[in-house]
């Protein structure tokens, strides 16, 4: 079906993203559809996809006491260097296990800020499979940002009980010990492999964002609030395909790996996620998770970026990897309120007081609307790519 003033890239998914799914063939059936396809699309930039700001308004964490699981992963790292440089916390503590990461970010930190900055650090060996361990940690911490995770698709599938460990159980600790130390507001990463997940790493972040959300049942009159981001994959951060295609091709490789010519990804920068994690703790009431609206690339397009001239290779999907990811489902779309750079799911079971956002800031979405890598309205190109690589620099 071709219907004028809407490119022909975009139709598909601007079609599926406002019900067109559900009327009858043809143009003259679905003239409402269109039209309100065609004026969303005319609201982006050139290119289609908004490489977008997520910054908070305030400095969300001023003053206050943060602590961040993870603390020495790729996302905890780039956390703490821009909550220390811009948000003026009166306590920073890194929680992770590994010890001699630990060391050298003290080590880079030191060199990179004041002395009064750096003294606002505080670095503690923990791993959040340890309750009584974490519980301790917490004393004093107002505000947690949990971002420990096992991550990696094929090692989860080999090593399952070590996957549910550390994400499921660890998550289930997180809650506890928010709750003994009546720590304020919760904000738990998540991935685009927990909508609808077929892999086991997928399954256990789906019960953990589950997890904190039915936390904030539990809470009472500690008044504890728990919410949960999730995005997709980070350009540049250690387990993306991005750095393998560039070393690829500066080492002068005959090809490129893709795992099939179809796949689709969705693509947010190291300094996106973390604003985004920032300004969906400024705006959390509790019990939603929140989605941003980011763009999507298929991947032959991105070893084309990155790996420009080289031919590819396709050697197949490996174990439990999606074709295209999915944010939100269209089951979970009688749930989802849609704001100007975001979507929230909201709580199905609230037991709490809370106003959802569909009363006054947004919008509810479409009956079975599919927030997914492959039917996205927004797609990123070259230009977009390399922009989100330069933000996680």
């Amino acid at each position: 079906m071709h219907c004028p003033g809407i490119r022909a890239d975009q139709q598909a998914p601007a079609l599926r993203r406002f019900g067109a799914r559900r009327t009858a063939p043809g143009c003259s059936g679905a003239q409402g559809v269109i039209r309100a396809a065609k004026r969303e699309l005319e609201s982006l930039p050139e290119g289609g996809a908004a490489v977008r700001s997520f910054a908070p308004k305030t400095r969300v964490v001023e003053g206050q006491v943060v602590l961040v699981t993870g603390g020495t992963g790729s996302f905890g790292r780039r956390f703490v260097r821009r909550v220390l440089a811009e948000h003026a916390p009166r306590k920073l503590i890194v929680f992770s296990r590994d010890e001699l990461k630990q060391y050298e970010m003290q080590q880079e930190l030191r060199a990179a800020f004041p002395a009064a900055d750096f003294a606002r650090m505080r670095f503690f060996l923990g791993d959040v499979r340890d309750r009584e361990r974490l519980t301790l940690a917490l004393r004093g911490v107002e505000v947690v940002i949990h971002a420990a995770a096992l991550k990696q698709v094929p090692a989860a599938e080999y090593n399952p009980s070590e996957c549910i460990h550390t994400n499921v159980l660890g998550a289930e600790n997180v809650v506890w010990a928010s709750l003994a130390n009546r720590v304020r507001r919760v904000v738990a990463l998540s991935t685009d492999k927990a909508c609808n997940p077929i892999n086991l790493y997928g399954a256990t972040k789906l019960a953990s964002d589950k997890t904190f959300v039915a936390a904030n049942n539990l809470a009472g009159d500690i008044g504890t609030r728990f919410a949960v981001v999730r995005y997709g994959n980070v350009a540049g951060s250690r387990g993306s395909v991005a750095p393998l295609f560039q070393k690829l091709a500066a080492e002068g490789a005959a090809d490129v790996p893709i795992t099939d010519p179809r796949m689709t990804r969705f693509w947010i920068s190291l300094d996106q996620g973390v604003d985004f994690v920032l300004s969906s703790l400024e705006i959390m009431r509790g019990g939603e998770i929140f989605v941003p609206k980011i763009g999507s690339m298929r991947m032959t397009e991105v070893a084309d970026v990155l790996a420009p001239g080289l031919p590819h290779r396709t050697v197949g999907i490996r174990p439990g990897e999606k074709l295209h990811e999915m944010m939100i489902s269209g089951d979970d779309a009688r749930m989802t309120t849609e704001l100007a750079d975001r979507y929230v799911i909201e709580p199905e079971f609230v037991e709490y007081l809370r106003t959802p956002f569909s009363l006054a800031e947004g919008r509810s979405v479409e009956d079975g609307f599919v927030y997914a890598s492959d039917s996205n309205r927004e797609w990123l190109d070259g230009a977009g790519l390399k922009a989100l690589l330069a933000g996680h620099g």
